[in-house]
């Protein structure tokens, strides 16, 4: 299904949303939100993505938007994010995110070194406890040797898994094997989203765990299908969506969250704005599962700079061509 130019954006909206911390390199968040007929969708591929990339984000979109999905539950678990900050500032960053028992940790970040990502994860153990899952994500910026120092070091925190700590799927398979005795589990996630074979990670055997995400893996239809085959433990998580876009990843991991594992959800706790009133905050480690409705106050607070919005409605335009191609 894929609707006309005019009906994709009849009732179409450019936002940018500041953020509490910097996080990607980014402190504001823009995205067009948008309404089919079974409600609110979203279409936000980072700025750096081509039209190639972001046509899976569009056909995500339309999947979302203009398809009937049921929810498999009424709610998920979601784990905290810490992005690249000083140990000082986790403590009030995890108070965002009440009743969550996993913690994501951003590492490898650039202008920081190991010392700093041992600090910072040192420092979530510490104010999350023994029994809490932590994880770790690298975005694919160590080489092998560096992953394998870091990791050795990292291990002392019991870490549920370590994902995309190189860039390729060879280097996460070498990872693997070297670091096999350590009993860090490693997860591939833009190995999976940015990869022409989103299955090739899992059948190279070069991760324990598979990071899905709805939009650039085409939306919930596709995505769910490629849990369905990949035969690994999947975890579910956003690409620093709005409440909307985090509503669809909601949808996904209910029906196709592995057991054990909290969905990246939680993501809401680190927007200092947003285009609802009702936000899909973590209340007692978890989020519903349901559409967003959005605010159109906060559509006009929030809206983008005019040329911001047109460069974003004219990149819509460029998809959507590439698409109906």
């Amino acid at each position: 299904m894929r609707p006309d130019l005019a009906e994709l954006l009849a009732d179409a909206h450019v936002v940018s949303l500041p953020m509490r911390v910097r996080f990607r390199g980014i402190t504001a968040r823009e995205a067009v939100v948008l309404r089919g007929p079974r409600g609110w969708t979203e279409f936000s591929p980072f700025v750096e993505y081509d039209d190639a990339e972001a046509a899976a984000w569009l056909r995500a979109t339309i999947d979302f938007g203009w398809v009937a999905h049921e929810p498999a539950a009424e709610s998920v678990p979601v784990n905290a994010t810490v992005p690249a900050v000083e140990p000082s500032r986790v403590a009030e960053l995890l108070g965002r995110y009440p009743g969550c028992t996993t913690a994501k940790v951003k590492v490898a970040e650039p202008g920081t070194t190991v010392d700093d990502d041992v600090a910072r994860v040192a420092e979530v153990r510490r104010v999350m406890g023994p029994d809490a899952a932590v994880r770790v994500d690298a975005n694919g910026l160590w080489s092998v040797d560096e992953a394998v120092v870091a990791l050795e070091r990292l291990a002392a925190f019991d870490l549920q898994y370590a994902e995309q700590p190189v860039a390729s799927i060879p280097e996460l398979a070498e990872l693997r094997s070297r670091t096999d005795g350590l009993g860090v589990r490693i997860a591939a996630d833009e190995s999976v989203r940015k990869a022409s074979d989103p299955l090739a990670v899992a059948r190279a055997g070069a991760a324990d765990v598979l990071v899905v995400k709805a939009q650039p893996l085409g939306g919930m239809t596709a995505a769910a299908a490629i849990v369905a085959e990949a035969g690994l433990p999947c975890v579910v998580s956003s690409a620093l969506d709005t409440s909307v876009g985090l509503g669809m990843g909601a949808f996904l991991a209910a029906r196709s969250m592995a057991s054990g594992f909290a969905a990246g959800l939680g993501t809401a706790a680190m927007f200092a704005a947003d285009v609802t009133a009702d936000p899909l905050f973590p209340v007692g480690g978890r989020i519903p599962v349901r559409r967003v409705d959005v605010d159109h106050d906060r559509l006009e607070r929030h809206a983008a700079s005019p040329d911001r919005t047109a460069w974003w409605l004219d990149r819509v335009r460029r998809v959507h061509a590439a698409l109906a191609a």
